[in-house]
């Protein structure tokens, strides 16, 4: 069972690595192209900031969640911009949905709905700090170590390629063995059948700061193995290595926790809205 587990698995994930590779080559030439563009923009809004926080979130790329909370601590960008990027952003799920061919119109109304939700959720943020605890950003900065490094194009996007290939081999791995032992039918109907639980567990998962949960999610998803409403739980709540840079800021542990807090909740709320309504994308 292991043996023909194994062999499905790296058969599976490497049907999907040239289309990974050739996904990552465009992904890193759109953010070595406007990277710095995308800081500007985000850095000169303001009442708009939210907007152009979930529009830009939804960018495939892979440093504008870091750079996000890097420039929150900063006292750059609101609360409710911060919190745009991260709902927006997704890490592998575009390149997955992509890769695991599905439908074009499923794919953009899973964008269209992550958008919508996330610009919705910022404002309602900012309104609420700016208008209810009337509290703004203090004036002075918070310092923030900033490393640059510099990788070729290709091998940048060989080595993303190879670390999700290699996530995406894992996990394949062990949900095979899982379905296995388990049954497809019985772990089909543990996650489907019990919606609520299904969400809170996709939401908790989505907290790692690490692609794999986002593969893990957009895998279960792909296979008909989690509703809609569990998906978007999860994968609004993974904001990539975002949540753990804010961990290495200067920003109060307290003010980490509650944006953490917030994010969780957001994406949770929206999670079970999405599940209660039967949207189907």
């Amino acid at each position: 069972m292991f043996i023909e587990c194994l062999t499905d698995a790296l058969i599976d994930s490497l049907k999907l690595l040239p289309f990974l590779f050739i996904i990552y080559i465009l992904i890193e030439f759109l953010e070595h192209k406007t990277g710095d563009r995308i800081k500007a923009v985000i850095k000169k809004t303001d009442c708009l900031g939210p907007l152009f926080g979930g529009l830009l979130g939804a960018v495939p790329q892979c440093g504008l969640s870091a750079a996000a909370a890097t420039l929150y601590t900063e006292r750059l960008i609101s609360i409710g911009t911060l919190l745009a990027i991260f709902l927006s952003t997704s890490d592998e799920m575009l390149p997955l949905l992509i890769s695991g061919a599905a439908a074009p119109l499923s794919i953009l109304r899973i964008l269209g709905a992550k958008i919508v939700i996330s610009v919705a959720t910022g404002y309602v943020i900012d309104l609420f700090f700016r208008f209810v605890l009337k509290k703004k950003h203090e004036d002075e900065e918070i310092h923030t170590e900033k490393h640059q490094h510099e990788m070729n194009l290709f091998l940048a996007a060989l080595l993303h390629t190879l670390q999700v290939f290699v996530y995406l081999f894992a996990i394949t791995l062990v949900l095979n063995i899982g379905i296995a032992m388990i049954g497809e039918e019985a772990l089909t109907l543990f996650l489907t059948g019990r919606p609520v639980l299904g969400v809170l567990v996709s939401a908790i998962v989505g907290l790692v700061p690490n692609c794999g949960a986002s593969v893990l999610i957009t895998k279960l998803y792909l296979d008909g193995m989690m509703t809609s409403g569990a998906m978007f739980s999860g994968l609004l709540v993974n904001a990539g290595v975002g949540t753990l840079v804010l961990f290495r800021t200067k920003a109060s542990r307290h003010e980490v926790l509650m944006i953490l807090g917030l994010l969780f909740a957001s994406g949770l709320l929206w999670g079970i809205l999405i599940q209660l309504t039967g949207w189907v994308f």
